[in-house]
């Protein structure tokens, strides 16, 4: 996650040696220890409120109300119904690769949606005109619609090919 430029801070209810062996295991260099499951969801709210876009993983009961009170929330498939519930995805694996997949995943649908609207952009920026003066015949820009629907569509299915990067 740090590689991809994404600030990682664990926050957990376990002591902080516990927390500091788990942390320098994970790679984490920022970790709160001891904190309660409603400090979790004001630490969010802090970070929140200083204009970071925020992320949580979590498990158990005791993450749901700071996966609720995210950004966006990921709960372990795993973890505790409560969790799972709260969270806006779900990891099926108990694997946390599966965040940086999400992600990843998520880009590149919002690439393709770039894409889209500048397909449908140029068709409409050639269309428009030559219907409003006349130059484009109806059926002609009916088969022009089509084909844009077409394209969005074929462009769309372009994503079933993406893979994790690992």
């Amino acid at each position: 996650m740090r590689q991809r430029g994404i600030r990682v801070v664990m926050l957990t209810g376990d002591n902080a040696l516990t927390a500091a062996a788990i942390a320098a295991e994970a790679g984490i260099v920022e970790f709160r220890a001891g904190v309660l499951p409603g400090d979790k969801a004001a630490v969010i709210g802090e970070l929140k409120a200083a204009g970071v876009l925020v992320a949580m993983v979590g498990d158990g009961i005791n993450d749901a109300p700071a996966l609720a009170a995210a950004d966006v929330s990921f709960a372990i498939g795993a973890g505790s119904d409560a969790a799972i519930e709260a969270a806006d995805l779900t990891l099926i694996r108990s694997d946390l690769h599966g965040v940086a997949d999400a992600i990843d995943l998520s880009a590149a649908t919002l690439g393709k949606i770039r894409q889209n609207l500048f397909f449908a952009f140029i068709y409409n920026v050639l269309g428009i005109p030559l219907a409003a003066l006349g130059l484009l015949n109806p059926v002609v820009a009916g088969a022009a619609m089509a084909m844009s629907s077409v394209s969005v569509v074929s462009n769309s299915l372009l994503l079933k090919r993406w893979h994790a990067k690992r």
